[in-house]
């Protein structure tokens, strides 16, 4: 598929085939995150795969949604803070943008090899933590399901490109 043509056909999946996914293939989509760039180079992230059924059904207390217990794996991508690059005009901290990218490379990639992801941000970060038993340096930023979709893509709604492209100047 052409790289086009996987930014066309990506979308949030909500509902997944209950088939097993190949570590090869789990790899093969981290991968595609590990090679993402990140600001000075620093890689601040950490991606936890989740698969046994046992750990998936406690993750449910993360985040309460029916077809979110329909993926077989669950990838949790993490920042880690400690190793993260800090603008020193202001501190902000570039892990959620470093993350970003690699969580963007993963949809991409799994939408490549015929699966679907959706970025859930809308989730208990406290209690995720606290599941994971993650050192304080290590935030989960998003949980992403990972599956074969089990309904058709929906059509895309964007803006046109006049409502969000501005040359040289912000024109209302």
């Amino acid at each position: 598929m052409e790289l086009s043509d996987i930014i066309k056909n990506r979308y949030s999946v909500r509902d997944y085939k209950p088939i097993e996914i190949e570590k090869t293939l789990i790899l093969e989509i981290l991968e595609a995150a590990r090679m993402a760039p990140s600001a000075v180079n620093f890689q601040p992230w950490h991606f936890i795969v989740i698969q046994e059924h046992e750990i998936l059904a406690d993750l449910k207390e993360c985040y309460d949604r029916s077809w979110f217990k329909t993926a077989p794996v669950v990838i949790i991508a993490c920042a880690d803070h400690s190793q993260s690059w800090k603008r020193s005009s202001d501190g902000k901290d570039s892990a959620d943008i470093d993350l970003a990218i690699a969580i963007d490379h993963i949809t991409l990639k799994a939408t490549e090899l015929g699966m679907g992801t959706c970025w859930v941000c809308n989730f208990d970060v406290n209690r995720c933590a606290e599941l994971l038993k993650l050192p304080h340096n290590i935030e989960p930023i998003a949980l992403l399901p990972l599956g074969y979709p089990n309904n058709k893509r929906p059509d895309k709604k964007r803006k046109p490109l006049d409502e969000i492209v501005h040359f040289n100047r912000f024109n209302q």
